[in-house]
């Protein structure tokens, strides 16, 4: 199909951008454009105006700030993924993200794109969920940084307004930290029906900390917080980890479809959360 007429900028600046989408009624912006396009071609959505951010280079660099990495909303999988100060400090981020789709979608899909889209079932927000991620939103009168645990509001719905933007997403350095990213699908390169990545710290086999993050249990990215806290101090074997992550369900709202039902990603999702912090503990 062919998308409804509508105005196009292709915006230079993050302030060229922001004052378009506060004078118009009806703008959206356009990132990688592998969400967005599929919805204007089937007219699900018929914008004025399409504000289109990426030739803003301002929003593409990655970079090392001391006890953090920031990631430009505008940074394309590909970059993020050949990145090696993401790949040594951000090890969840990393495997989630090379877990993306196919290398078409992860050469033009951007990780600020995907987190304002908001699909419970992408792969990039409870990774960033799970690392206590923030996120720079941009507006008219300045910059203000939202937690993520507050970013996910709902079902594709998130804390940026319709005059603002995501500018930047900045997490804690996990240096010496084990990850491990396991997602469940039917056919390769589909939306998963549950993954599960997990972060943990180990000290002589015994686990002192863990964050888990749950993709399609919900209406929005999820913490396994039950299971985080009782893996602390559990010994990183089968048996160790095996009360715990009977655990990861707790308080998820995991929906039903053709893929399968509520009781049915409850059951993956403490199975797949098992495998993933048993192999991030390297157990």
């Amino acid at each position: 199909m062919i998308p409804a007429k509508f105005d196009y900028l292709a915006a230079t600046s993050v302030e060229e951008a922001l004052s378009a989408l506060s004078q118009s009624d009806d703008a959206k912006v356009i990132a990688g454009g592998q969400s967005l396009l599929p919805v204007l071609r089937m007219r699900l959505n018929a914008p004025d105006l399409l504000v289109d951010i990426g030739g803003i280079d301002t929003l593409k660099e990655i970079r090392d700030d001391g006890d953090s990495i920031v990631i430009g909303a505008m940074a394309p999988y590909y970059e993020i993924l050949a990145n090696d100060a993401v790949k040594n400090s951000l090890g969840l981020l990393h495997k989630a993200i090379s877990e993306v789709a196919d290398p078409q979608i992860r050469h033009r899909g951007t990780l600020g794109g995907a987190l304002v889209h908001a699909d419970p079932a992408g792969d990039c927000g409870a990774p960033v969920l799970a690392l206590d991620g923030e996120l720079v939103i941009a507006g008219q009168g300045g910059e203000r940084t939202v937690a993520a645990v507050d970013f996910f509001e709902d079902l594709f719905t998130t804390a940026v307004g319709e005059d603002e933007l995501l500018t930047h997403i900045r997490i804690p350095k996990y240096d010496g930290w084990g990850s491990n990213y396991q997602k469940f699908v039917r056919v390769a390169h589909q939306w998963p029906i549950v993954a599960v990545g997990a972060a943990v710290k180990t000290d002589g086999g015994t686990i002192s900390e863990a964050r888990i993050g749950l993709v399609n249990m919900g209406s929005t990215a999820l913490r396994a917080r039950a299971t985080e806290q009782a893996l602390v101090g559990r010994e990183a074997t089968v048996d160790g980890v095996r009360e715990a992550c009977d655990l990861a369900a707790e308080g998820a709202n995991p929906p039903s479809d053709l893929n399968g039902d509520a009781d049915y990603r409850r059951h993956l999702a403490t199975v797949l959360t098992r495998r993933a912090v048993l192999a991030a503990a390297g157990g």
